[in-house]
């Protein structure tokens, strides 16, 4: 990670020929090779399709400026060149691929380093040189800002705003700009400035209340490729039944997970249970008890049919995560991409690997949320003690905890609890899930909208009993379930 300017210039006047950067931000690149060549007094140049070569930095710019080259035409150029210099190729990933005269070309430059002092920088969002090329390179990465620069961008743009609006005083206090700055973290220095610029510009001042917009704007500018989803609307715990035990491991956690205050913080659960039970609920409720941005990622999306782009993936949602911490990650049904049993020529086992090393390692605060239907084909290096916290069982909900459901889901359609016989319910919807227990309500409304009357206690068991539980449609497989987690796990 090339933290600055010198940094860069280090590796130009080295022996690499070849430097590969790997950046959406190529204005600032640019800004980084002009301010360190400038102090070794090296010849900079430019080269983009659109605007040919042209000379960007100190040095001689006679015979350059205005050459509208193609990619060929300016590696023949900058190889005939006497004169030494750094060479910065914008874009120029397509030019590696299907054409043996350009690798060639790039090839003879990087030999020819020891006599010309050439040097090629090649920026771009992606670029993979060919294998023939590499032992000339070095790859590296700008470094995204550090909390000092993030905060020195939000006070350029607080001045910006001050001066368009007659020098107008931005309203704000220490801790809501420090908490905008921390959020600020893992965006490249455009970015920063932008979406500072815009949660001033909105009311004048910096607030608590800009940072949900920040968390969606800053999610929305890293997830390009829409792996992962934002879950906006969090929910609170008052509104999921039952899962008390989870509810007061959570609790008993939270100061130690949000504050990063000890190395042994918190780092994720596993929750196994029935389809219908409350497990994707519970993952949205330990991102709003804890206050945090919660991220899901269905884990069949990462599969691609070329080869290396399903690590890749997973490699990228797993780097985003950290970028957005502290934060929840939920894997949702991760059995879908680490099943013992898939026949993917070894594609689940890679990304088993990839996903324990990096639970293992990870040093941002990132919780793990993984929630799983079918746990016997996870393997067992992913489920034994250490990987994670804890291991919860998600039941189907006893009669008390039923009551609870009911009356979360009655009061969430602003229906009048004292009205129903909610013990009855819940024994009519014996076996039923939480899902289960929703829908007959949902049922109930439409039927008593459609036959212009209210809601009532017959109406729902009247749904209740028209509708199978899936606990008993799937018995002998609810039976293993509970077998296998009887000893195993943790009732949630």
């Amino acid at each position: 990670m090339l933290q600055r300017a010198r940094d860069l210039g280090l590796l130009i006047k080295g022996k690499t020929s070849l430097v590969v950067l790997e950046t959406h931000q190529e204005d600032y690149a640019l800004q980084l090779l002009q301010r360190e060549l400038r102090q070794q007094r090296r010849t900079l140049y430019r080269w983009t399709l659109t605007d040919g070569l042209a000379a960007a930095g100190f040095g001689p710019q006679i015979g350059v400026s205005g050459q509208k080259l193609n990619a060929e035409e300016v590696l023949e150029s900058i190889k005939s060149r006497n004169e030494g210099g750094v060479f910065m190729l914008c874009d120029f990933h397509p030019f590696l691929t299907d054409n043996p005269k350009i690798v060639r070309l790039i090839k003879d430059i990087a030999l020819g380093k020891v006599h010309s002092d050439k040097t090629l920088v090649f920026v771009s969002h992606r670029l993979e040189l060919p294998a023939e090329l590499k032992p000339y390179s070095v790859s590296a990465d700008l470094a995204l800002p550090d909390e000092g620069e993030i905060m020195q961008l939000i006070r350029n743009e607080a001045k910006r705003w001050s001066k368009e609006n007659g020098g107008g005083r931005i309203k704000t206090d220490g801790k809501a700009l420090q908490l905008l700055a921390g959020q600020m973290q893992g965006l490249p220095h455009q970015d920063v400035s932008r979406l500072a610029y815009h949660a001033i510009a909105d009311d004048g001042a910096i607030t608590h209340e800009d940072i949900p917009a920040l968390h969606q704007a800053k999610f929305d500018l890293l997830n390009q490729d829409g792996l992962l989803h934002f879950e906006f609307d969090t929910e609170e715990f008052a509104k999921v039944g039952g899962l008390h035990n989870l509810k007061q491991w959570l609790l008993q956690r939270r100061t130690a997970f949000v504050e990063q205050k000890t190395s042994d913080s918190p780092k994720g659960v596993l929750l196994l249970g029935v389809q219908g039970g409350g497990k994707s609920l519970a993952a949205k409720a330990i991102a709003g008890l804890w206050n945090l941005p919660l991220l899901r990622l269905e884990m069949g999306a990462l599969y691609n049919k070329y080869i290396g782009e399903t690590e890749r993936n997973l490699r990228e949602t797993l780097a985003q995560a950290e970028v957005m911490s502290p934060c929840v990650l939920w894997l949702d049904e991760i059995e879908k991409a680490l099943s013992q049993s898939s026949d993917d020529n070894g594609m689940s086992r890679r990304l088993l690997g990839y996903l324990l090393t990096w639970m293992a390692e990870r040093k941002a605060p990132v919780f793990m949320v993984a929630t799983s239907n079918d746990i016997q084909s996870l393997p067992a290096e992913l489920v034994r003690k250490g990987r994670f916290d804890e291991i919860f069982f998600v039941d189907l909900p006893d009669a008390e905890v039923r009551e609870e459901i009911f009356m979360i889901h009655l009061q969430k359609r602003d229906l009048n609890v004292n009205t129903f016989d909610v013990a009855a319910l819940a024994m009519t919807a014996e076996d039923f899930s939480g899902a289960e227990i929703e829908q007959a309500i949902v049922a109930a409304l439409y039927t008593a909208e459609a036959e212009d009357r209210k809601v009532d206690t017959a109406a729902i068991q009247c749904e209740i009993e028209k509708t199978t539980p899936l606990a008993v449609v799937m018995a002998e497989q609810l039976m293993a379930l509970r077998h296998w987690a009887s000893e195993r796990t943790v009732p949630a």
